[in-house]
């Protein structure tokens, strides 16, 4: 459950980074690749504390 929602973000941020560049919204891609770039650091973010235990 815990790489589900990591995992949701990361695909959610792909396919707004690419609609963004099919219409040529430069605005779209960067949230598109802050949601990216937020899902990997939730991810990794989890791991680490999973290790911790």
């Amino acid at each position: 459950m815990r790489w589900l929602v990591p995992l949701l973000v990361v695909v959610l941020g792909g396919a707004v980074f690419v609609l963004g560049g099919a219409d040529d919204s430069p605005g779209l891609q960067g949230i598109g690749a802050v949601l990216v770039a937020g899902g990997v650091t939730l991810g990794v973010r989890g791991v680490r504390r999973d290790r911790r235990r």
